[in-house]
């Protein structure tokens, strides 16, 4: 009974685990599939998969970079931030570089960033608007598993198994509800039927002890009339 009833409780507890686990990676993978290196973000703060290692003292690729969104005019040199690249090689892509100084750009201010890995500068300044934010902190390795959890193994393997599970999990606490739940009728209608095996031999031993009266009331009554008659 003990054994029993310890593994109705892991049942229960690993159910539980299973379900919050995947409620949380399916939130996680929600967040992430739309906001990691776009431009949505979440809570304020920005994504990124980290790509290459021109900011190895910093952070590293596979990480996840995180940004925020902040008031350009308060950067300063030795600030890192994040930015879309004019340069022709890699337009429009994200960068994370450290701020050398404030320059200006075909008369707009703008910044010239370099990465620490190297120290050379970035060949194109980076214009005020083209600022994303600026680096908040570092989630190590963050990336790679982000990358695992958007490719069909990573969805097969963090939610569907986790999910398949847990309904498998579930169709056997109902498979035993059902179990118990004909037992529980077998075991009522074994009951019932016993009940009125009972009640028939009950009846039977009355009508048995009537019989047997009336035999005592049918003898006594010729007995009364052999007395009579002498």
């Amino acid at each position: 009974m003990r054994v029993k009833k310890a593994l109705n409780i892991t049942l229960r507890v690993l159910t539980t685990v299973i379900l919050i686990f995947s409620i949380c990676v399916m939130i996680f993978t929600i967040i992430s599939v739309n906001t990691v290196g776009k431009d949505a973000d979440f809570l304020g703060y920005k994504p990124y998969i980290v790509l290459s290692d021109s900011m190895q003292d910093t952070f590293e690729v596979g990480d996840l970079s995180i940004s925020r969104a902040t008031d350009v005019e308060m950067l300063e040199p030795g600030d890192i931030i994040t930015f879309k690249s004019i340069d022709p090689s890699n337009y429009g892509e994200v960068v994370t570089h450290k701020i050398r100084e404030i320059t200006t750009y075909e008369g707009e201010p703008a910044f010239v960033t370099y990465g620490t890995t190297t120290g050379v500068d970035d060949l194109y300044p980076v214009p005020f608007d083209n600022v994303i934010g600026e680096y908040q902190f570092r989630l190590p390795k963050m990336g790679y598993f982000f990358e695992f959890l958007i490719s069909p193994t990573g969805y097969v393997v963090v939610i569907l198994i986790p999910f398949l599970l847990l309904i498998l999990l579930q169709a056997i606490h109902f498979i035993k509800l059902l179990r118990q739940y004909k037992r529980e009728l077998r075991a009522e209608a074994a009951e019932q039927k016993a009940q009125v095996e009972m009640e028939r031999r009950r009846a039977q031993e009355m009508e048995e002890e009537l019989e047997r009266l009336r035999a005592q009331v049918k003898e006594h009554s010729m007995d009364s009339s052999k007395s009579d008659v002498e």
